[in-house]
């Protein structure tokens, strides 16, 4: 374990000391190929931001327009990001709208079935508090890495640190305390998948370093956002 939580504390002073995108940000300031990783306002880890989520994408040139669904594109089936901050806050409320927020309309056949039956103004009004929830709360920071292979094999590898480092806890107010998916509550992560499998190795870590190199940006940022 203290491997772990020492790999997770370079991890966390890594990520804490690259360019930080709050929103609005620049989409053009974005890598094409990437790994994102976010921070969420509050929370606080091995005396830095917190790391809370961990993503990135399978198609090439897509982690701009991954993070476009998150942020910008009002659309919780185009995003797991924005449905799973969307269950906490209903959860948190007790609203019993988090049974139409759990349906899936992506497909024509899906919203033929449930023409009518769900409250579309009422969706709406969710999908803006979702956003500005994001908006005001999230923060992130992006590296360039330019294979798939790369990138979901550095992806699980970082989820597992964190999810795995028992240093990294949520606070008793994180958002994500209301999640009804309990791995997220237990984790202290907005993910479900790749918790707890092969942290980081010293290799996977230079990697990271090599593309923060690459790209110009590594240099020191420690802000912790209160």
């Amino acid at each position: 374990m203290r491997q772990v939580n020492d790999m997770c504390d370079e991890l966390h002073a890594w990520a804490n000391s690259l360019p930080v995108h709050d929103f609005p940000f620049d989409i053009n300031q974005l890598p094409k190929n990437g790994i994102y990783l976010l921070f969420e306002r509050g929370e606080v880890a091995h005396g830095a931001n917190r790391i809370v989520r961990i993503g990135t994408h399978t198609g090439q040139d897509q982690l701009r327009s991954r993070l476009q669904q998150h942020f910008l594109t009002e659309n919780k089936d185009r995003s797991i990001f924005r449905k799973n901050i969307g269950r906490a806050l209903l959860r948190r409320a007790h609203d019993p709208f988090l049974v139409d927020w759990e349906v899936d309309l992506t497909t024509a056949d899906a919203k033929a079935r449930h023409a009518g039956k769900i409250d579309r103004d009422r969706m709406k009004a969710i999908e803006e508090q979702v956003s500005n929830y994001m908006r005001l709360n999230f923060s992130f920071v992006a590296v360039e890495v330019g294979t798939k292979e790369a990138r979901l094999h550095l992806e699980s590898r970082m989820i597992s640190t964190v999810s795995r480092c028992s240093e990294c806890r949520p606070s008793m107010s994180w958002l994500g305390n209301y999640s009804p998916k309990d791995k997220i509550r237990k984790s202290g992560l907005w993910l479900v998948n790749e918790l707890y499998k092969d942290p980081l190795e010293p290799h996977d870590f230079r990697e990271l370093m090599r593309a923060t190199s690459v790209t110009g940006g590594f240099h020191q940022q420690k802000r912790i956002r209160a």
